[in-house]
This record gives C-alpha cells, sequence and structure tokens, in this order.
C-alpha cells in the first residue's frame, strides 16, 4: 500500500498543495486529475525524492508499512514513467532496460530477463535495435519495461499517454495497465484526460488540495 500523508507544498510564500491524504491500495490504479500547474509533477517529484530545493514540503510519504520520503531516491522502489521515453540513445535498447535490472540479477541470467520483457511487450528481436529507430509507441514500450525491470513497489505514471496518437494510445494504455496489475503494486497516474482512467478507477482531483 502506498500513502500520501499530510502533504502540503509551497513555492516560496505560494500554497500549491494543502494536507493532501490519499492512499493507493496493491493492484490499484488511481488517477490524479487537474490544470496546468496545480502540482502534479511536483508532487511526483516528491514521491521519488527528486524535488527541487525551490519548493519547501511537509507530509509523509509510506510504502509497505515504511516511510520513505526520509530516504534516498534509490532506496524508495518507486518507478516512474514519463511523457517522454529518455531513452539513452548511444545505447541499444537491450542495454537500456540492462540498467534497469537489479544487481541480484546476474549473468546470463541479465540477458534473458531483457529479452524475455521484450517478447511479451511484442518486440522480440529489438534488443540489438538503435533507439533511434523507434516509432513512438516503440519507444513508449521500451520505457514502461525500464520501469518494471528495476522491480518497483510502486509506480507513478506522468501522462505517459499524452504524446501518442489516438488509436496508439487507447492500446497502449490497456497494455500498460495489464502490466502493471499484473504486478500487484500500487500505481498513481496524472492526466488530463479522462479517458486515461480505467474502468472503474478512482479519480482524484488537484482543485480540492489547493
Amino acid at each position: 500500500m502506498l500513502i500520501v500523508q499530510g502533504v502540503s507544498l509551497y513555492q516560496g510564500t505560494t500554497v500549491l498543495l494543502k494536507d493532501v491524504n490519499f492512499q493507493v491500495n496493491k493492484s490499484d490504479i488511481v488517477t490524479i486529475m487537474g490544470p496546468s500547474g496545480s502540482g502534479k509533477s511536483s508532487l511526483f517529484s516528491w514521491m521519488i525524492g527528486a524535488l527541487s530545493p525551490q519548493f519547501q514540503v511537509s507530509g509523509e510519504l509510506w510504502l509497505n508499512e515504511q516511510r520513505v520520503d526520509t530516504l534516498p531516491t534509490a532506496q524508495r522502489q518507486i518507478g516512474i514513467l514519463f511523457q517522454d521515453a529518455l531513452l539513452f540513445d548511444h545505447f541499444s535498447v537491450g542495454q537500456n532496460l540492462l540498467l534497469a535490472l537489479p544487481a541480484s540479477v546476474q549473468g546470463p541470467a541479465r540477458r534473458h530477463e531483457v529479452e524475455s520483457a521484450l517478447a511479451r511487450a511484442g518486440l522480440a528481436g529489438f534488443y540489438s535495435r538503435d533507439p533511434a529507430s523507434l516509432s513512438g509507441g516503440q519507444r513508449s514500450r521500451v520505457a514502461l519495461l525500464r520501469a518494471l525491470l528495476a522491480q518497483p513497489q510502486a509506480l507513478l505514471l506522468d501522462e505517459p499517454f499524452s504524446r501518442l496518437d489516438a488509436s496508439l494510445r487507447d492500446t497502449f494504455r490497456q497494455w500498460v495497465f495489464t502490466e502493471v496489475r499484473k504486478l500487484g503494486i500500487p500505481v498513481v497516474q496524472v492526466t488530463h484526460d479522462a479517458q486515461d482512467v480505467p474502468p472503474a478507477g478512482r479519480v482524484l482531483q488537484m482543485e480540492n488540495w489547493g
């Protein structure tokens, strides 16, 4: 379970978020909606431990009964998927994915893990491909695989569907939701598009948090 408890976010004297509280159970996907500039990305930056020093924050973040907002980013075990795939173009697709694997996966098992993930995503044979040669949808799938191969205990989706065309967006969105639910981890996404909300999914409106 992921718990955001009593979080207030300030930029100087400006209040962006005030006393935000919500929890996300394992396998649940909670959607946060709100206008641009309402603090969605800043909230995510705080959750992963990458909030700019220009912001001040109070409150707590708990994951699986452990407080994690006091931990370094690498120890929080929270993955994030952005609007842009942010792949390293000087590495192959496979090398990009190898970077995400925990050190506990060693030897030939590392390549096997990556090849298996690519096959599940419909990208069999893409291990040696140049990321620059991929379509937008293929880059998005590789980015999600990279987030999942890190074995996160929670996942944040920061408008990852917004730059895809309508037909590809729907297909990729359904694939993402299927993959994350297989892991049984809490997921939080931010979006401007109500169509991104999964069936029976819970929606939180940021206008209520200012």
